[in-house]
């Protein structure tokens, strides 16, 4: 096929990538160990833990599952943490173990914990404790057999009555009360393992490293296969397009607020920079903004990803403008679209460019990238090396450039399936490898590719397609209007009409305010018929709108 991106990449940017460079995600990981011993690889609340450190304590981990666990060659073991130093510890044990990791939101509930662990067979579990009594309601109900409970301060090592001691008490002061029966602390796991030895697994590009749950936000959980190809392949895509504008040396700095056990954070944070021998900043709690402020004046960072919802909340945050950007040198949006109102308002700010990129779970994540020095221009920026993006209808036939469509893509990071789910995979995956995203958009003639929707939050107005990004994008530029989201009401005139959530930032803010401001940008059709006021939108764990759960009560209004 035409590859029309190909003449807009910025020089240096290769056109393929060699995916082969790495056996494997441990390769990768037991490279970077080697070479930056002696660096800090991931930072938080002021504890420090080198690349040296985490090569032996998730040596020990990966010693400790094989010989104590049991743990063989593709076994599943689920991680439920939000970014704490533990979390790579075990993630990097578990690969180097040779098993394949279930990445598990902390606050799922007991029915969405069940089904993550019953769907994937997970046979171990590393669980951070203030979430322990969710498991406990379930655990008769899966496979897990060995669990591993940690806390938030257990590898701090703060000296008791210290500042930060006090903050971590105060933390567990509020653990709900659990009882599992031949529970192990992360610690003296850490401990015994560290006598044993580790067997080296000759892991390839086809064994599966994780299972990479879906958001859900559109049906039920779903298993993504990421081999070690896959994502061994996103990592050097996603290299080839930030290298080349960014430090090689310790002086790197990353800011990880997404959590890690998301696909963003995961790969473009997590895997990326380890690669790279960069720092990596655990922001645990990034919803407490003011915190999370503290925490950013105390680092000159160089990166910080993060979705609109997260960069929006920063910009409204006392103190933010008084951060050190000097540094800064990518701002990766992503999981979600940018806003133009919120890309212009963050480049005022901090004088960098909040670039957008686009992925999704089954893509390890990247698949699209603006080059990191342009100017915000709307679009999701052009396939990443060795990617095709091609836009289809219905019937799975390639349209021309420019034409509307479903967003599709071939490349080394697509998923090998859905676990288990043969029907579901079929449903996604069109002959020669293509994958469909679900995302609506098109491509223009210099290879740009454009998001209109999701096809499944589509608005139909008497047969009129209506793209929540696009209202949602004009409402949030009247000056009053913090946050918002369309959704489809329905209405037995039209079918559906748009529904619009909003979050004042001015309390006087009317619906007729609103509505008059949508008036200035939209045609008839696409402006609100309903504006309801909220004090917060749901959010996924990530900060992704919950347009379903808004278009449910939308329903009811």
């Amino acid at each position: 096929m035409s590859k029309p991106w190909l003449a807009s990449y910025p020089s240096g940017v290769p056109a393929e990538i060699d995916s082969n460079r790495y056996r494997s995600l441990a390769h990768l990981a037991e490279e970077s160990f080697a070479k930056f011993a002696a660096r800090t690889a991931y930072v938080q609340m002021d504890k420090s833990l080198s690349f040296g450190e985490l090569d032996r304590q998730s040596r020990a981990f990966g010693a400790w599952l094989q010989q104590r666990a049991g743990l063989k060659r593709g076994d599943r073991v689920a991680i439920m943490m939000p970014n704490v130093l533990q979390y790579p510890i075990a993630l990097f044990g578990v690969l180097r173990a040779g098993g394949t990791v279930v990445n598990t939101n902390p606050l799922y509930t007991a029915r969405e914990l069940r089904h993550q662990l019953v769907d994937s067979g997970a046979e171990v579990i590393v669980i951070l404790e203030n979430f322990a009594h969710v498991l406990e309601e379930v655990i008769g109900q899966t496979s897990v057999r060995k669990v591993v409970v940690t806390s938030v301060g257990e590898l701090l090592g703060f000296p008791k009555g210290s500042i930060v001691d006090f903050v971590v008490r105060r933390i567990r002061k509020g653990v709900p009360v659990w009882n599992i029966p031949g529970a192990l602390r992360f610690g003296k796991v850490l401990a015994e393992g560290a006598g044993l030895s580790l067997q080296a697994v000759d892991l390839n590009h086809d064994d599966i490293a994780f299972l990479q749950y879906t958001g859900g936000t559109t049906g039920v959980s779903k298993g993504a296969m990421l081999s070690h190809g896959n994502m061994v392949a996103n990592v050097m895509q996603s290299s080839a397009w930030t290298e080349w504008a960014l430090p090689q040396d310790e002086s790197g700095i990353a800011i990880t607020a997404l959590p890690l056990y998301h696909i963003f954070a995961l790969t473009a944070n997590c895997i990326v920079f380890l690669r790279l021998g960069w720092t990596n900043i655990l922001i645990t709690n990034p919803r407490d903004f003011p915190g999370f402020v503290k925490e950013l004046k105390k680092y000159p960072f160089t990166y910080i990803a993060g979705v609109n919802t997260l960069f929006n909340a920063l910009l409204h945050t006392p103190g933010f403008d008084q951060v050190d950007f000097s540094k800064l040198r990518c701002s990766l949006g992503g999981g979600m679209a940018v806003q133009r109102a919120v890309a212009e308002h963050w480049k005022r700010v901090t004088g960098n460019v909040l670039t957008q990129a686009w992925g999704l779970t089954e893509t390890s994540p990247g698949a699209c990238i603006n080059p990191i020095d342009e100017d915000f221009n709307d679009s999701i920026g052009l396939p990443i090396s060795s990617t095709e993006i091609g836009i289809a209808d219905d019937a799975g036939n390639m349209l021309p450039i420019g034409e509307v469509g479903e967003i599709c893509v071939r490349g080394p990071q697509v998923m090998k399936g859905y676990y288990n789910r043969p029907e579901e995979t079929a449903k996604v995956m069109l002959p020669d490898g293509w994958l469909r995203t679900g995302d609506i958009g098109r491509m223009n003639d210099k290879g740009y590719v454009f998001i209109e929707d999701r096809k499944k939050d589509m608005i139909n107005v008497s047969g009129f397609n209506v793209y929540p990004n696009e209202v949602e994008g004009v409402a949030v530029t009247h000056p009053g209007i913090l946050e918002a989201a369309a959704v489809a009401k329905a209405d037995e005139k039209s079918g559906e009409v748009v529904a619009l959530f909003v979050v004042r930032k001015d309390p006087s803010l009317t619906e007729e305010d609103v509505i008059e401001h949508c008036r200035t940008a939209l045609t008839g059709y696409k402006i609100p018929r309903h504006v309801y006021f909220r004090k917060e939108l749901p959010k996924t764990n990530v900060g992704k709108i919950l347009r379903r759960e808004l278009r449910d009560e939308a329903q009811k209004l």
